[in-house]
């Protein structure tokens, strides 16, 4: 059993390492080929390139890759960490007592439809554009996922779980903590990646608007600059850092919930 699993994870690196290698080597080859035209789209091996340089050189953005991809990180972990913190209790609370659920579901069902980007022009009047601008544009993204997904999870609690825990004594804080949150978080798992994607995506936005720092501010220098190596490294940074924080998610999504992952 133990070398099978070895075998398994080893195929599964390997096809995930040739695809890369096929991805990025017909990418080149074209660029290299003339098919594509270096004004518009670099090949990887230029981005390598650029990306050294960017490590101590500040143009055509005013800061190093470093410096941005650093600001831009802590910003969407703030909003990010906001919006579950406050997002999944509050969606766990609505979808299992009905006095709240009545209480904040009609603010929600108003806030929820509104684009987080459509929040910029209002934000940038009362915050100005500063990180707590950002940060709010941020958490408005990922909060409604979460408060989604939470509410879902918990509503799908098997009812048969409950009548067991009632009939064996349990309170309404008993069915709650021991019965209905462990059942919701496989689906509270769902919701938190799933606004990972939605604050990384808004950010970018967000710094292109309304910041002087950040990947999304020097993605749109690049474009300024009529420099696609620069648009395309920001791209890719944003993009690695995404998968290698949602792999860790996933990791602690196995840790948290060991019984969806029986060895």
């Amino acid at each position: 059993m133990y070398e099978e699993k070895i075998k398994s994870a080893g195929t599964k690196i390997f096809l995930s390492l040739l695809g890369l290698i096929l991805f990025f080597g017909i990418w080149e080859l074209a660029v290299d080929a003339g098919l594509v035209s270096e004004k518009k789209l670099v090949a990887p091996s230029a981005i390598v390139l650029t990306f050294i340089d960017k490590l101590h050189n500040v143009v055509p953005d005013g800061n190093t890759i470093t410096v941005h991809t650093i600001t831009s990180l802590k910003l969407v972990l703030t909003g990010f960490l906001l919006s579950c913190l406050i997002g999944v209790p509050l969606g766990l609370l609505m979808g299992f007592f009905k006095p709240v659920n009545r209480f904040f579901s009609p603010i929600f069902e108003i806030v929820r439809p509104i684009p987080p980007l459509a929040w910029i022009p209002i934000v940038i009047v009362v915050l100005g554009i500063g990180i707590q601008a950002e940060v709010f544009i941020i958490f408005v993204a990922a909060f409604v996922p979460c408060v989604i997904n939470s509410y879902t999870g918990i509503r799908s609690t098997s009812q048969t779980l409950l009548n067991v825990a009632k009939t064996a004594g349990a309170t309404n804080a008993q069915l709650f903590f021991k019965v209905g949150v462990p059942s919701a978080l496989p689906m509270v798992f769902t919701g938190i990646k799933i606004s990972f994607g939605s604050a990384w995506a808004t950010l970018v936005a967000a710094e292109m608007i309304a910041s002087t720092v950040g990947l999304g501010f020097m993605i749109q220098q690049g474009r300024s600059a009529v420099r696609p190596d620069i648009v395309i490294l920001g791209m890719f940074v944003i993009g690695l850092i995404g998968a290698v924080l949602t792999s860790l998610l996933s990791i602690l999504e196995k840790k948290a919930l060991p019984w969806r992952n029986p060895k």
